[in-house]
């Protein structure tokens, strides 16, 4: 048990080492970024824009962005490292050594879910300079950015595990990542969409994560609770027992 545990931490402490040694790249770009849409939607757009929900469309923002951040980093995080170590042949290292499969999943994601968390209080951090906003559920907001961050860890490892090339890391964030972020309420409540779009929009599981971060900010939801935290959990144990399979069966390990 005592090397399971110095293995996992000797995994952890290299993820988090590499991202804050290069901080000014993992670290500051989301941050200057959030930083753009709160003056660009938050206040020049914003001012034209009404209560959402009851909250100023500048505070309506923050956890969409946080949650953004948190994404986006947690996801690409993983996936950079893990494909970096494929690259460079030192991940085999582990791979012969008595670690086992779900403790180097456990080692790289922390890796991503570090990063997110730090990023998305960052981020928060910087939404005090322009909003005071509210936080009514502070358990609820803990769970849903741990859990959104671990969720977007475990699927940057998956596409890692899976990429070839460096340009296969960036093309699943790229075409699929995006977009859905963009289209998951981040800019808008779905209650302002006609019922087809709304219903087009629950299609998407960006929107329950968003949602009900959102709801741990403000107490209102467009959508159930309940429902968001259960697919959260649903993906998380999804991509625990994938990433493990994958690493079980040598999938994109021995191309």
């Amino acid at each position: 048990m005592k090397e399971i545990w110095i293995s996992f931490l000797t995994l952890t402490r290299k993820e988090v080492t590499r991202f804050m040694r290069i901080w000014s790249q993992t670290l500051l770009p989301p941050v200057i970024n959030q930083s753009l849409y709160f003056i660009i939607f938050g206040t020049f757009i914003g001012s034209q824009v009404g209560d959402i929900n009851g909250v100023s469309y500048m505070a309506f923002l923050v956890p969409g962005l946080i949650m953004m951040s948190v994404i986006t980093a947690a996801y690409s995080n993983v996936v950079s490292s893990f494909f970096g170590s494929k690259f460079m042949k030192n991940l085999e290292e582990i791979m012969v050594s008595p670690t086992p499969n779900w403790v180097m999943i456990s080692g790289y994601a922390s890796g991503g879910i570090l990063r997110g968390l730090i990023v998305g209080a960052l981020v928060f951090l910087i939404s005090m300079l322009f909003v005071q906003p509210q936080v009514e559920h502070p358990l609820i907001v803990a769970l849903f950015v741990l859990l959104t961050s671990i969720v977007f860890a475990l699927g940057g490892l998956v596409n890692g595990i899976f990429a070839k090339r460096f340009d296969d890391t960036s093309i699943f964030a790229t075409f699929i990542l995006t977009p859905l972020t963009y289209f998951g309420g981040v800019f808008y409540s779905i209650k302002d969409l006609p019922v087809f779009w709304q219903n087009v929009s629950k299609a998407n599981p960006i929107l329950y994560m968003i949602d009900g971060f959102r709801y741990g900010f403000y107490g209102e939801a467009d959508l159930n609770i309940w429902l968001s935290i259960g697919l959260l959990v649903s993906f998380t144990v999804i991509l625990i027992i994938l990433s493990n399979w994958l690493l079980y069966r040598g999938i994109g390990m021995r191309d």
